[in-house]
């Protein structure tokens, strides 16, 4: 019988969570309920204290309550949920989470859902689901559900939504996904301007019986990948696109952090990487460009979009930092390089062209790669079918 963890501040949301207990509960579910609160004693019987919640955590409660401050007692259960739920996880005691909350108890939940795995049952109903819920999901599969009303009791309104709430996470884990004929899988990383060699490539690879996943390099995207990467669910990583580097250095709007290229690096998973897009910096519409930037090349990619062309300055600093990044790699890399351009518009003839700017890109990865790892150059466009093949015959022989 699945068993579903109720994670909450029971202090003061007792009655809610209680009520979604006793619908699941009917549909024949076995529940955990942990306090998570640090207020008022709970106004319910937890089967996880919060007491308990800080033994498994390995943290000291009543320090943190000694301080008499909410958000210093936020952030210590925000802390301690994702260790709370990663044990009942890996004790195989949990098939599901759900919680119910406003800001802090969101805080709270979402913190110890982000901790599990990829396909593990979230639910989470919040008062801010209506708004930007990146801070809360991450690049997690979260489900949220708008509270509608403030979680302030049983009424008419939250008596529907907790109820079909209860329902979304009864249903997950009851459906049972098919594993079967899974194909081993590969990320794949894709600008508008790689499109082509992205869809080449993974014409190959599929017809080579690989499943491929493409994400699209906007920060998000990376930082996606990453994260599936990090959690071995990928076999092998095609890095087309590596352009959320360029606005994480010059400070555009795409960037997916400083910890991009690291999960394969970490993981050992087989990795072919190209500088793909690291001619362009990316920003919203021509008004949104900080003024420091005046006298920059750019390039209007529509109303919304406005690409700003490197320097070789910054093609210098970006090859050190992939190279720092694939240099920590414990798995077997590979550095392709298209000599004629490394997006649609850094090609001869194109807004982009900088030859300069480009052959520093290159040198630098070639200073500062490490010897093992392989640097092969080809004197083809990013988008040309021998360029597209080239990385796939490399990546196949790298997961052999």
């Amino acid at each position: 019988m699945p068993t579903i963890a109720i994670l909450g501040t029971f202090d003061t949301k007792g009655e809610e969570h209680a009520f979604v207990a006793e619908v699941l509960k009917r549909r024949g579910h076995q529940v955990l309920l942990i306090d998570v609160g640090t207020g008022a004693p709970s106004t319910i019987q937890p089967d996880v204290s919060r007491e308990q919640v800080a033994e498994i955590a390995g943290m000291d409660l009543h320090a943190a309550l000694h301080q008499q401050d909410r958000g210093a007692s936020v952030e210590f259960m925000s802390q301690a949920a994702p260790l709370v739920l990663v044990h009942f996880f890996n004790e195989k005691k949990i098939d599901g989470v759900i919680s119910l909350g406003g800001g802090g108890g969101t805080a709270i939940a979402t913190a110890g859902m982000r901790a599990l795995p990829f396909g593990f049952p979230r639910v989470m109903v919040s008062t801010l689901a209506s708004g930007n819920i990146q801070h809360y999901v991450g690049v997690q599969d979260i489900t949220m559900i708008p509270s509608v009303v403030d979680i302030a009791g049983i009424n008419r309104i939250s008596r529907e939504v907790f109820t079909r709430a209860a329902g979304a996470i009864a249903g997950m884990v009851e459906e049972e996904i098919s594993q079967e004929a899974l194909r081993p899988v590969i990320a794949a990383s894709q600008f508008g301007n790689t499109t082509d060699c992205v869809g080449m490539a993974r014409d190959q690879l599929e017809r080579k019986d690989y499943e491929v996943l493409v994400f699209h390099a906007t920060g998000t995207g990376g930082r996606t990948m990453e994260a599936l990467i990090e959690a071995r669910k990928i076999y092998g990583v095609l890095d087309i696109t590596t352009t959320e580097w360029a606005d994480e250095l010059v400070g555009g709007v795409l960037t997916a952090g400083p910890t991009r290229l690291e999960a394969a690096a970490r993981t050992g998973t087989p990795s072919v990487v190209v500088p793909g897009c690291l001619d362009m910096v990316n920003f919203h519409a021509p008004e949104t460009v900080p003024e420091k930037f005046n006298g920059r090349l750019f390039y209007k990619h529509n109303p919304q979009v406005t690409l700003m062309r490197t320097t070789p300055e910054e093609c210098e600093q970006l090859g050190k930092i992939l190279a720092e990044k694939l240099n920590a790699s414990k798995g077997p890399v590979a550095v392709l390089l298209p000599l004629k351009g490394i997006s649609v518009i850094s090609c001869e003839g194109q807004a982009f062209y900088d030859p300069g700017a480009d052959q520093a890109l290159f040198a630098s990865l070639r200073s500062n790669l490490a010897d093992r790892i392989e640097i092969i150059e080809l004197e083809e466009e990013i988008n040309s079918p021998v360029f597209a093949e080239a990385c796939v015959n490399k990546l196949l022989a790298l997961m052999k």
